[in-house]
């Protein structure tokens, strides 16, 4: 199973850390994983002009064109983004805007795939859960089935207090617990979902 990792910092800093940390967990558990960042990307915003809708495909051409078949190919998603004026990045929020034309093309492109979200705020509570709600949202208007870490330390997901530095995520030992308790919660769905698909 391919598990796609996406990147919503335009910073290569603390985002694209944890990420990463959380695709190797992942493939020490067997798992295929691809990362995408969108640091350095051009990723317009969606401009609800109905070009798909009509035509089957994205007026816009730029880098998410990379992306989309990623997105249709894998079987799990996580998204992982800084936490901007307590919600989501920019980047991440226009991929997801953009998936509306993956959308005109197969209303079910992101059903019964397993979504998981991390976000790396300034502040110990500068938003995170907030950002991790709205990635949350496009999991389940998209189709997909959110997965967080469980109670105790990763309601919604996997948090992180970064103090605005590498190091401080590094630190973040808080962090590295909802992030450990979200991947293993995440890795055991994709395993039972597979098992039940193949009966």
């Amino acid at each position: 199973m391919t598990i796609l990792g996406i990147s919503g910092s335009p910073r290569k800093q603390a985002t694209e850390y944890v990420l990463r940390e959380s695709l190797n967990m992942l493939e020490e558990q067997g798992f295929e994983t691809e990362f995408f960042g969108l640091r350095g990307k051009t990723i317009n915003p969606c401009k609800h002009c109905d070009y798909c809708i009509k035509n089957k495909e994205c007026i816009v051409k730029d880098d998410m064109q990379d992306i989309y078949p990623l997105i249709t190919s894998a079987e799990g998603m996580i998204m992982a983004t800084p936490v901007y004026n307590g919600g989501l990045s920019a980047q991440l929020k226009a991929v997801m805007d953009r998936c509306r034309a993956l959308g005109a093309i197969d209303f079910d492109f992101m059903r019964y795939k397993v979504g998981m979200a991390i976000a790396v705020g300034g502040d110990r509570s500068g938003g995170q859960e907030f950002a991790i709600q709205q990635i949350q949202t496009f999991y389940i208007l998209t189709g997909a089935l959110p997965i967080s870490g469980g109670a105790y330390g990763a309601n919604m997901g996997a948090s992180f207090w970064s103090q605005d530095t590498l190091k401080g995520v590094k630190e973040d030992e808080e962090g590295f617990r909802s992030l450990r308790k979200t991947v293993k919660r995440f890795a055991k769905f994709l395993d039972n979902f597979e098992m039940k698909t193949e009966l």
